[in-house]
């Protein structure tokens, strides 16, 4: 038999000690559990055989014994009368546990939001940083953009020096320079104060 899936908390918590989710991200992928595990316990209930019994829609025993009489040769029961999950409610349980999981600290998009910059600044410009949490549903502060927006050229040059390190000898090479930083968000002015030399910006 095959086991039944997780529990939305338990796996909302198997989630998180991966790594940070935000609350948007997280919703997504417990839905989709949410969704797994009520067809799991509605194909318990009516003894209907799970999608993955057989490729010929029979059970695992018709291979094996394709004239006999036990229960796993006889065709699935009929799935016109599977009663589907109501999503509706099927979205408060996952927002129910959402709740608990912020209220207990087990998830925060501000840490959520901490732990991407630290990983994506030292190598992204402001943009992309944005783009990428846009995606994960939330968004920077004023004053982190600030704060990113002061140190763009400082980290757009540190980024250049490890790619590339000497300025460009012609102008190909300068525009494939210039379309590596705009690849990783950096605006026009700010490449443009990189490739353009000049002294590094105070911390």
């Amino acid at each position: 038999m095959k086991r039944a899936p997780l529990s939305l908390k338990a796996q909302a918590l198997a989630l998180l000690a991966r790594r940070e989710h935000s609350r948007a991200e997280l919703r997504t992928k417990l839905l989709a559990h949410a969704r797994k595990r009520a067809a799991h316990d509605t194909a318990e209930a009516s003894g209907t055989p799970s999608a993955d019994a057989g490729r010929n829609g029979w059970g695992s025993g018709w291979e094996g014994d394709p004239f006999g009489e036990s229960a796993t040769s006889a065709p699935p029961v009929a799935q016109a009368h599977r009663v589907e999950p109501d999503p509706d409610a099927l979205a408060a349980e996952v927002d129910e546990v959402l709740d608990w999981l912020q209220a207990q600290r087990y998830q925060s998009d501000e840490r959520f939001v901490e732990s991407r910059l630290n990983s994506r600044a030292p190598r992204l410009g402001l943009t992309r940083i944005r783009q990428e949490l846009s995606r994960h549903g939330v968004e920077l502060d004023s004053d982190t953009v600030r704060t990113l927006r002061e140190s763009e050229v400082r980290r757009a040059r540190d980024i250049w020096r490890k790619r590339f390190g000497q300025p460009p000898a012609d102008l190909r090479e300068r525009a494939r320079q210039m379309r590596f930083l705009a690849a990783r968000g950096f605006s026009g002015e700010v490449v443009r104060q990189v490739l353009g030399g000049g002294e590094d910006e105070p911390d």
